[in-house]
């Protein structure tokens, strides 16, 4: 599993054009998911991401987490995070999970969060989404489990 988190000023995501989900300030999660992840992979990212220590303290030094500064999170699901791009110019796919094994998996993945009294918002999963962010530092990091 991996997770491409971003800390944003704001963040939304958009299904058709209409706006579906926004938050402020806090972290964009692009959550990929591969075929052979499980319920510990989900436990692994969770407790890395909320306690992933990428918010500025009083002294202006990244030493806070987002359990310390109570933001929010968007979570999008994205299977391109398993893009393989070894081989041509056509990236394949075939490391991530299908969309019957990747969806319960990304579900829980939420319902953990939400189990942290964490503020979370979703984009719909499978669907062709619009995201939009400010960047925030810009801090962007790669958790895998």
């Amino acid at each position: 599993m991996r997770a491409l988190i971003q800390r944003v000023q704001s963040a939304e995501v958009s299904v058709d054009g209409k706006k579906l989900s926004s938050i402020g300030n806090g972290l964009l999660i692009f959550l990929g998911i591969k075929m052979d992840d499980e319920e510990k992979d989900i436990d692994y990212l969770v407790r890395k991401i909320v306690n992933c220590r990428i918010f500025d303290d009083l002294d202006g030094v990244m030493n806070e987490s987002l359990i310390d500064q109570k933001k929010d999170l968007l979570v999008v699901s994205q299977f391109t995070l398993y893009a393989d791009t070894k081989k041509g110019n056509r990236p394949s796919y075939q490391l991530a999970a299908k969309g019957d094994v990747a969806e319960p998996l990304y579900q829980k993945f939420i319902t953990k969060l939400k189990e942290m009294n964490i503020p979370v918002q979703t984009g719909e999963f499978g669907a062709d989404m619009a995201v939009s962010l400010i960047n925030d530092g810009p801090v962007t990091i790669l958790i895998e489990s």
